[in-house]
């Protein structure tokens, strides 16, 4: 016979089953029927000595009914839970230039301007920007002048680019230190103008070392202090 179990329902709760229930009283009932039925035909056959026999008999088998349960329960109270899911973030890196859109990435820039020490950062990049989209003040009291070109891993800065920028973050922004940052790469004669004319060029390791740390500054690599 087999007792019915109220089991834990989806929130780890015991659930009550009524069809277990009445399954089992039936079942004990008519157990008791039938060891009641046996004793009087013991009685009737081998008097009051072989009715206590019986009674012996069916209380062993009761007592055995009743260990055996118990040790399923305990078995079952032994099951290891199946372990909690990994719910733990996963780390990322704290930039991720190359899935931020033009706004974001200039942005990002301006807060790795201010990490560094600069003051008075502003993002001021859009429609009519005339080639700035970050400016501030580097530690040391120059003007900084940053350009942000946020290109795929195909495209690059090319050297109608940087002339652009060449043309007017000195004379119209009056930066004491230009650069220019991507999240791709500079063609040659683009790297070539920016040495002539004085301006800073950080490709994707470039800024990801800054953005890491592993790297000073644009300004500090440029600063004469």
């Amino acid at each position: 016979m087999t007792i019915p179990v109220r089991r834990p329902g989806p929130t780890g709760r015991v659930v009550f089953s009524l069809r277990q229930t009445f399954l089992w009283f039936a079942l004990a009932g008519a157990l008791i029927c039938g060891c009641g039925l046996m004793l009087k035909s013991l009685v009737k056959v081998a008097g009051m000595e072989g009715a206590l026999a019986g009674i012996w008999l069916i209380g062993m088998f009761l007592v055995f009914l009743g260990l055996r349960g118990g040790r399923r329960r305990r078995a079952r109270r032994r099951v290891p839970a199946e372990p909690a899911p990994d719910l733990a973030p996963s780390v990322e890196t704290p930039y991720d230039f190359a899935g931020m859109d033009p706004d974001t990435f200039e942005h990002a820039i301006a807060t790795l301007c201010e990490r560094d020490g600069c003051t008075e950062v502003q993002v001021v990049g859009g429609a009519g920007d005339l080639g700035a989209d970050v400016l501030g003040i580097a530690p040391d009291g120059r003007r900084v002048v940053i350009q942000c070109k946020r290109y795929g891993p195909v495209n690059k800065v090319g050297s109608q680019d940087m002339q652009r920028f060449g043309g007017t973050c000195f004379a119209v922004h009056d930066a004491q230190i230009a650069a220019v940052v991507t999240t791709g790469e500079f063609t040659g004669p683009a790297e070539e103008y920016a040495e002539q004319c004085g301006i800073l060029c950080l490709d994707q390791s470039a800024l990801t070392a800054w953005a890491e740390g592993a790297s000073r500054p644009p300004w500090a690599a440029d600063s004469p202090y």
